[in-house]
């Protein structure tokens, strides 16, 4: 069947059931219109309020919250690491740059002074 004939005869039970709730048409002349018993009207009647009421609730404003996936929330996860180990990895790479600049300027005046102390010895 078709979706467009279930959606037709999805609105033929709802106005059907209207019109027996507004007192237009009885419940037996209600299943006579739809074709089946005064038993299975009355089920149908029953989900159509429920599921009236249902759409009737208070909902949170706003758009409602997606669904989480599982392995999005994995990787995002993964990449905080990742970006974490990197940012140290980085970080220790402009200590080590540092250190050896240091020992290199100290390597420098230490052989600086040491000219100087042979310089004045040959004096």
């Amino acid at each position: 069947m078709s979706d467009t004939k279930d959606k037709e005869r999805s609105c033929q039970r709802a106005a059907v059931v209207f019109a027996v709730r507004s007192g237009q048409i009885t419940a037996e002349e209600g299943a006579r219109r739809l074709g089946v018993s005064r038993k299975t009207y009355y089920e149908w009647e029953s989900r159509a309020l429920q599921a009236m009421t249902g759409a009737m609730e208070d909902k949170a404003p706003g758009r409602p919250a997606a669904p989480k996936d599982e392995e999005k929330q994995r990787l995002q996860e993964e990449v905080a690491e990742l970006q974490k180990q990197l940012f140290v990895a980085k970080k220790t790479v402009e200590v080590r740059d540092m250190l050896h600049a240091y020992e290199l300027h100290n390597a420098k005046q230490k052989a600086s002074a040491e000219k100087k102390r042979k310089r004045r010895k040959r004096r």
